[in-house]
């Protein structure tokens, strides 16, 4: 069994999951800002955060072993990047996953 044969767990996903998540709230709380009179403050904190967050997230998918070029550019989206990322993911690890409920022993 090789490296690549094996499904990259859950929690080595863990990662890519929290920066996809705080990615879209960061993006969120920036328009959010902008809608309602924009706080330079607020955009000063924000607005960095989001933006590393957005370079983490287009890191851990490339780092992951079932990356594709799809995936990767789905990273590069601000905003819903991550998260379109991480369900590309999980979808390739559905696809590569033998079929454990054939009840072949």
């Amino acid at each position: 069994m090789t490296a690549d044969s094996v499904p990259a767990p859950r929690l080595a996903r863990r990662p890519l999951r929290a920066s996809a998540t705080i990615e879209l709230v960061s993006l969120a709380v920036l328009l959010v800002n902008i809608a309602t009179g924009n706080a330079r403050e607020i955009a000063a904190l924000f607005g960095p955060v989001h933006g590393v967050a957005w370079l983490f997230g287009i890191l851990a998918t490339r780092r992951d072993p079932r990356r594709s070029t799809g995936a990767t550019l789905r990273a590069i989206i601000p905003g819903i990047g991550g998260l379109l990322a991480l369900r590309a993911l999980e979808q390739a690890d559905a696809q590569a996953a033998p079929d454990t409920g054939s009840g072949a022993r």
